[in-house]
């Protein structure tokens, strides 16, 4: 069942949903109006869904470069409505992630990680590793309520997310 993110209704789409994750993003062709509608809104809408429907579970994917997107020129109004869909979540009461990806390539995954929190680089990552790691987030309950930047690096995916330990490690815990 397809949804648009902007003006449909989401609770009906959930079904019996175990969690959410919200890769979703406005690309690089739109202006500063729908990166706010798609960006921040749509991000909040699945929230309130989720909250709505009891889907305890929120993974978000936001960007690494937030802490500084007021100079962050063409990218200042992706960067800020991921920052503000990533404070939404982080208030929101759910069991959160937020997970960072570098600069993001079509080339076939390596199943091989860096997690890491800042200072943001912009290092590659594959689409496939990202997806990879979303996976093993939401079978690991160490995630929840931490926020990493993902990149290509030597580490096993599920290796690379088992370690991470809330207060420890390369794990922001809020």
């Amino acid at each position: 069942m397809l949804c648009d993110l902007e003006h449909d209704e989401l609770t009906p789409h959930i079904g019996g949903a175990q969690a959410i994750v919200f890769a979703a993003g406005a690309g690089p062709g739109s202006g500063p109006e729908r990166k706010q509608t798609v960006d921040y809104g749509a991000a909040v809408k699945c929230i309130e869904a989720a909250q709505a429907t009891g889907v305890d579970r929120f993974v978000i994917v936001s960007s690494i470069g937030i802490q500084d997107a007021v100079h962050a020129g063409p990218m200042r109004a992706y960067l800020e409505a991921k920052g503000a869909a990533d404070d939404a979540l982080r208030t929101s009461g759910l069991s959160w992630t937020i997970v960072k990806p570098g600069v993001l390539t079509d080339e076939p995954g390596s199943g091989t990680v860096d997690l890491s929190v800042g200072p943001a680089r912009r290092d590659p990552v594959s689409r496939d590793n990202v997806a990879l790691v979303l996976y093993h987030v939401l079978l690991a309950d160490n995630t929840i309520r931490a926020e990493f930047e993902l990149f290509d690096g030597p580490t096993p995916v599920r290796a690379a997310v088992e370690a991470l330990q809330p207060g420890s490690g390369p794990v922001n815990v809020v």
